[in-house]
């Protein structure tokens, strides 16, 4: 039976490298619409879990793993069981270095495991957000290595991951999947396979646009999020509302839609996939200045929080910061997650002990710092008791990450400055008295 074939009949075994928060909801999701399910990573803890029926992503719950274990889906450390995959989904991180170029030894190193295993009539695709022309000028060539026609004996795709932490409305099902191959035949496959497990594809002409449409989502939203970040930094010179102007301009039924200032850009695509592109511009000698420029402001935010808090502090006590205690509320990257990729709760930890202050946290979706690329130093820490949040010991709040179920209203009876980065007090229509919107 063709490939095809097969995937029309659900018959052809899906192996999933990486089950991350990309790979572990595509492997449940693939499960759960009949096909046999291989996860793998090299990750013992998780494929620990998994085989307990324990999931540690918060978009897929424990019901929804049981099911697709039901299903047959299992998970494992042992690549050599690629072999038996006719579907092998990529769905590694593609971080940046020290010096802020794409790196790309997960996707590499994968593929190089790949290789050894593979089968011909065998279809790859990346899932992995990366510049365009990573599939067809990285994967292609060290996928050719296992001594099979890339194209025509192993199937190449591109079809961008869309996972969104913490979306009740849209999940790998729902939201429309971008797919592309190196050719006809491998598009065809990529197509087929993802329109049997999501409720509609879009195929574009080339792996290319492909990479290219997930990079330009992700460029839209850093470049809009640095413009508000940039007008509150500007309105408050003003002593003008940030949060109730983008409300009024909102009530606009076209030509305007809202985005929100913050502390700084978080989770791994926003603050690291614009970069892929300019690294890649630069190739072609053409300037990127708009998204360098976004990313500058936007990274600078975490500082202009903390010389805010100072001079808030100081203005309330006489004091400086050193020597005192914050309370930081959050430090997920995003409401009501537990997703700690590049949060800027990190970055606003570090500015802050770096200036001398005992920063203790509360976070309802994170007890304990977890193991991260970055901040190792914060790593395990514990989120303080909520017996121990007394009047007097803090010399500021400060808000970093709005999630749902934490009780406000006590933080502002503590006798001391609160900040809000994400305007939730207003939201919730507490006093604003002793709150300072930042």
């Amino acid at each position: 039976m063709s490939l095809a074939n097969k995937i029309l009949e659900r018959d052809s075994q899906v192996g999933v490298i990486g089950l991350g928060y990309v790979g572990l909801p595509l492997a449940v999701t693939a499960a759960r619409s009949g096909f046999p399910v291989v996860g793998f990573d090299v990750d013992s803890n998780k494929v620990e879990q998994l085989a307990r029926g324990k999931s540690y992503i918060d978009a897929v719950s424990d019901d929804a793993l049981e099911e697709a274990r039901a299903n047959g889906m299992v998970a494992t450390r042992d690549f050599a069981q690629l072999t038996n995959c006719q579907i092998i989904v990529i769905c590694v991180p593609t971080p940046l270095n020290i010096q802020r170029e794409p790196d790309l030894s997960y996707v590499e190193e994968t593929a190089r495991t790949i290789s050894e295993h593979i089968q011909p009539d065998t279809l790859v695709v990346l899932e992995s957000t990366t510049y365009p022309g990573t599939t067809e000028e990285i994967l292609a060539p060290i996928l050719a290595t296992s001594g099979f026609d890339v194209g025509g004996e192993i199937y190449l795709g591109f079809s961008p991951e869309r996972e969104d932490p913490g979306n009740i409305v849209y999940d790998t099902r729902s939201i429309p999947k971008i797919v592309a191959g190196i050719n006809e035949d491998s598009s065809g496959l990529v197509e087929a396979f993802y329109s049997r497990i999501v409720d509609r594809t879009v195929r574009v002409s080339t792996t290319q646009t492909a990479e290219a449409v997930k990079i330009t989502e992700n460029i839209f939203r850093s470049v809009n999020i640095a413009l508000v970040n940039e007008l509150k930094l500007i309105f408050d010179a003003m002593d003008i509302d940030i949060w109730e102007v983008i409300e009024g301009a909102a009530t606009k039924p076209f030509g305007f839609m809202p985005f929100y200032p913050g502390p700084g850009l978080g989770g791994h695509c926003i603050p690291i996939d614009p970069f892929y592109l300019t690294w890649k511009a630069r190739e072609f000698e053409v300037p990127t200045r708009f998204i360098e420029l976004a990313g500058e402001i936007n990274t600078h935010m975490p500082y202009h929080i903390v010389n805010r808090l100072r001079q808030v502090v100081d203005e309330n006590s006489g004091q400086g910061l050193r020597g005192t205690e914050v309370l930081l509320v959050g430090v997920a990257y995003k409401k009501n997650v537990s997703d700690m990729r590049e949060s800027p709760a990190m970055k606003l930890m570090q500015l802050l002990e770096e200036a001398g202050v005992n920063v203790s946290f509360i976070d309802p979706h994170v007890p304990e710092i977890p193991p991260m690329r970055e901040y190792g130093q914060f790593v395990a820490r514990h989120a303080i008791s909520p017996k121990a949040i007394t009047k007097g010991r803090f010399a500021a709040v400060l808000i970093a990450t709005d999630h749902n179920n934490i009780e406000y209203a006590p933080l502002l009876d503590l006798g001391c400055p609160v900040l809000d980065t994400r305007n939730v007090i207003a939201k919730l229509g507490l006093p604003l008295d002793n709150v300072t919107k930042i």
